[in-house]
């Protein structure tokens, strides 16, 4: 059993590299519940600091990962993909079994509820629990590899629905797109040839001559539609959000933040989302129809629209700028629809500015052009881009309704056999 470390930071051209040429470094995040490790969003350190700093801590192919620091589910379990060659923080125990089936079979064991609440009464710590190495050795096991295929089993199915709301959710730019009119060429690979662009001067958008700006500018305008900017449609100025200072959450009575970080990639909002605001200023509460912005890091461009809600009130965080628009020439939910499709999002890629972070201000955004249907034309897109986000929450909604009466099943019968 050992443990990792995180290389400083601020030292990243030392022990850092690129997805090419590193090599994984996990962290609690990549673990999941379903046994397996996830490689989304993982980081890479180089060579160097695997076989050296972090040498003790490197993981292969067949070994047992688990969280021993952090909020939320303690002791998640994973199992590399094969052929894996990685490492770890401090947050994660690497544990070697005597094979895959067993490192696959007490992976199962663990991400159960029942083993979860064990680790649980084992932790210690107060606003960062951590399970010691004592403590997680002592966590009792009950090893069955029928719960490690009954687990896989349950968790495959939730993926195919997850990955069925997926592709519903990808289909709204494409029927944004196509309403729209616009038509884009398929995404080329990143190479020298396709980096290389020609344009007429004539074609040059202000001050703007790169390949980014030349290719939103040219695929936008073939909509059907007319342009006109967004600042065209506007109520009142953009607005940027309020510094969060935040409390323990009490009772609706108390308004709550909404934080980019609580709006997925197509704008829904977290269930239970936010801090509670400490304190209320009525000039950043959310009106219905209220559409955001993010406006720095790695979620710019992100947009969430507002609808209001019963006996609940939200103030909007910082790094999200409002727009309040007026409903007679551009409708919110259409302008909301129109940031689903790549057209929006080839927009942020060519305007953000890279000055630290990336970065689109309230000038830019309200500079963005895009077309503008008949207000009925811009209600049925609105109305079934809406329709189809429901359709994959409601996919995603079964899902997890089904995966969790999957573990109760597996986690009843083996209390049964210990009892009996």
């Amino acid at each position: 059993m050992s443990g990792g470390s995180t290389p400083k930071a601020e030292e990243q051209e030392k022990y850092y590299a690129n997805a090419a040429t590193g090599i994984p470094f996990v962290r609690v995040q990549n673990l999941t519940a379903s046994g397996i490790l996830s490689l989304d969003g993982v980081k890479h350190i180089n060579h160097e600091t695997h076989h050296g700093l972090l040498a003790r801590s490197q993981v292969k192919q067949d070994d047992l990962l688990v969280k021993i620091t952090g909020v939320g589910r303690m002791a998640v379990a994973s199992v590399p993909p094969l052929g894996f060659e990685g490492n770890i923080n401090q947050h994660i125990a690497r544990i070697r079994t005597k094979d895959r089936a067993s490192s696959e079979a007490l992976a199962a064991w663990l991400n159960t509820d029942i083993a979860e609440a064990l680790a649980k009464r084992r932790s210690t710590g107060g606003t960062r629990p951590a399970l010691d190495y004592p403590a997680l050795r002592s966590i009792p096991i009950i090893l069955d590899e029928r719960i490690e295929r009954e687990m896989r089993s349950a968790y495959d199915t939730y993926k195919l629905a997850l990955d069925q709301a997926d592709k519903k959710l990808a289909s709204i730019d494409e029927f944004v797109s196509t309403e729209l009119g616009i038509s884009l060429p398929p995404e080329l690979k990143n190479t020298i040839a396709n980096r290389i662009f020609t344009t007429q001067r004539l074609d040059i958008v202000g001050w703007r001559f790169d390949p980014d700006m030349a290719s939103y500018s040219k695929h936008t305008r073939t909509s059907k539609y007319s342009l006109s900017k967004l600042k065209q449609h506007m109520l009142a100025q953009p607005q940027y959000g309020a510094n969060e200072r935040g409390v323990e959450r009490l009772d609706k009575e108390i308004p709550r933040y909404v934080r980019i970080t609580d709006v997925s990639e197509f704008g829904e909002l977290a269930d239970g989302l936010g801090v509670a605001a400490e304190f209320s200023d009525s000039k950043y509460f959310l009106q219905n129809e209220d559409l955001l912005f993010a406006r720095s890091g790695n979620t710019v461009g992100k947009t969430y629209l507002h609808f209001d809600a019963e006996n609940e009130q939200y103030l909007f965080a910082g790094y999200m700028i409002r727009f309040r628009l007026n409903p007679a020439t551009l409708l919110p939910t259409f302008a909301f629809a129109y940031t689903m499709c790549r057209a929006y999002k080839e927009w942020c890629s060519a305007i953000q500015r890279a000055t630290g972070q990336p970065n689109i201000n309230a000038m830019e955004y309200k500079n963005l052009l895009l077309p503008i249907p008949p207000l009925e034309k811009q209600r049925e897109i609105a109305d079934r881009m809406f329709e189809i986000r429901a359709q994959a929450k409601q996919i995603r909604t079964q899902a997890r309704i089904e995966l969790q009466a999957a573990k109760i099943h597996i986690e009843n019968r083996l209390l049964r056999e210990v009892i009996s």
